[in-house]
C-alpha cells in the first residue's frame, strides 16, 4: 500500500482515501469527508472498524474465488446445491444479482473482472488458469457464462468458452432480450434484435 505524503493533513487524507470508491470524485469525496466528521463521527467510526475487520479476516474462497472468512465458503460447502453446475460471473455482486433471482441452484465462480488488453487483463492476470481446473474437477457438467454483455464481457465469454468445449464440457451463456415488464416501444433496436434471434418456440 503506498503511504500518503507526509505534507497531507489528516482530512486530506481522509479525502483523498474516498476517492478510490468507484464514481467518486473530488467534491463528492470532500462532502462525505465533512459529512462524517461534522454529523456522523460514530458512523464514521464504524466505517473504520468495519473496513479494518473485513480487511483482516477477508479472503477468497478456494472454490468459487468470492469473497469468504473460511477456505470454503458456505455456498460452495452446501450439500443443496447442484455441483454439475457452475456459472461464471465477474464480481461478487453478479452472484449476489443471480442468487437474488432464486432461479439458480448451482455453483460459481467468480472472475473477480474480466479481460481487458486495454487495461493490461489478460488470461493469466485474471488467474483463468484456476477456473480451468475448478471447471475441471470431474463433478461439473455444465458452464454457464454469466459474464457482461460489454465489449470485454463477451471477449472473456468467446475466450472462455473456447478453453472449456475444447475440453469436453458443455457451455451456455445467458440469454438476452426484452426485459420482463419492458415495453418494446423503449427497447432499445440492439436489444431488441437480439431478442428475436434468441425468441423460443410456445
Amino acid at each position: 500500500m503506498r503511504p500518503f505524503p507526509m505534507s497531507l493533513t489528516s482530512l486530506e487524507h481522509l479525502i483523498t482515501a474516498l476517492r478510490c470508491l468507484p464514481g467518486v470524485g473530488p467534491k463528492s469525496a470532500q462532502r462525505m469527508a465533512y459529512h462524517l466528521l461534522q454529523h456522523d463521527r460514530p458512523g464514521a467510526a464504524r466505517l473504520a472498524a468495519s473496513l479494518a475487520s473485513a480487511l483482516e479476516t477477508l479472503r477468497h474462497c478456494e472454490r468459487c474465488n468470492s469473497f469468504a472468512v473460511e477456505a470454503i465458503c458456505p455456498r460452495c460447502a452446501s450439500t443443496r446445491r447442484d455441483a454439475s453446475l457452475l456459472c461464471v460471473v465477474e464480481t461478487p455482486v453478479d452472484l449476489l444479482r443471480v442468487e437474488e433471482t432464486l432461479s439458480y441452484s448451482g455453483l460459481y465462480y467468480v472472475l473477480m473482472g474480466r479481460l481487458s488488453p486495454l487495461d493490461g487483463m489478460g488470461p493469466r492476470e485474471l488467474g483463468l488458469e484456476k477456473l480451468l481446473a475448478r471447471a475441471l474437477d470431474g463433478v461439473v457438467r455444465e458452464v454457464i457464462l454469466a459474464t457482461n454483455y460489454t465489449n470485454e464481457g463477451e471477449a472473456t465469454a468467446h475466450y472462455l468458452a473456447q478453453q472449456l468445449a475444447a475440453r469436453g464440457l458443455k457451455i451456455s451463456r445467458l440469454a438476452r432480450g426484452v426485459p420482463v415488464g419492458g415495453e418494446l416501444e423503449f427497447v432499445d433496436s440492439g436489444t431488441l434484435a437480439q431478442a428475436f434471434r434468441e425468441r423460443r418456440t410456445l
